[in-house]
């Protein structure tokens, strides 16, 4: 999907390598955000943050989305179709022997999983626009460790897997940078920017070593059938 986004043919729809950065939605999303401007020095602060109109709006809209999707989710595995779910996840031959259509339940799933996918896709570019570098290795790899950081089994494991990541990703990218600057470390700006990558795979392969439940799941509940 990356590649036919960037062919040069497709450039007039999808903006190509440069993607879709300014575009009539993102200026009506601007439009609807009902925080007034502050009085002075153009953002607001709390504490040692500090956020412009537009990005307190977007924190506040994606947040709310964000807990009604993990509630959503919680209600929904904790109701007899979530029972079924989490039963073909263990074993589906079993589930099907007690006359429940499996492929039903799973299209089900997907289409949830795909739908908040959708919502979640949409809160992301409409803000600053969309490039399809987006959907390149390195958001795959981000997804994963999130995932595997929280816990794969869990409804809000992942949500605290995020935040975690996110903040360990910018901070350490951060002193990199900084002792690289200071000739502490022996590299260059670029490859200093590297680095987080290489740890972004050994946190994986470690998550999966030694926590393959991650921080709040259930190791029982990593076992799938066969």
């Amino acid at each position: 999907m990356r590649y036919v986004a960037i062919t040069p043919e497709l450039t007039p729809l999808t903006g190509g390598q440069g993607g879709l950065t300014s575009f009539d939605y993102g200026n009506a999303w601007a439009a609807l955000n009902p925080i007034p401007a502050p009085k002075s020095g153009g953002y607001y602060t709390l504490g040692p943050l500090s956020y412009s109109r537009d990005d307190l709006f977007n924190l506040i809209v994606c947040w709310v989305v964000v807990i009604l999707a993990a509630l959503l989710v919680w209600g929904l595995m904790r109701s007899p179709w979530g029972r079924v779910v989490r039963g073909i996840r263990e074993d589906e031959d079993a589930v099907r022997a007690l006359g429940k259509n499996v492929f039903a339940y799973k299209m089900q799933a997907l289409v949830l999983g795909g739908v908040l996918a959708g919502i979640a896709g949409m809160l992301y570019i409409m803000p600053k626009g969309l490039n399809p570098d987006i959907g390149g290795t390195q958001t795959t790899f981000f997804l994963w460790t999130i995932l595997f950081l929280g816990g794969a089994a869990t409804v809000f494991g992942p949500i605290v897997g995020s935040m975690i990541f996110w903040f360990t990703l910018i901070v350490t990218d951060g002193l990199v940078g900084l002792l690289t600057s200071a000739n502490i470390l022996p590299i260059s700006g670029i490859q200093g920017g590297q680095i987080r990558f290489i740890l972004v795979g050994v946190g994986l392969m470690l998550l999966v070593i030694y926590r393959p439940q991650g921080i709040f799941g259930n190791k029982a509940e990593t076992y799938f059938n066969g």
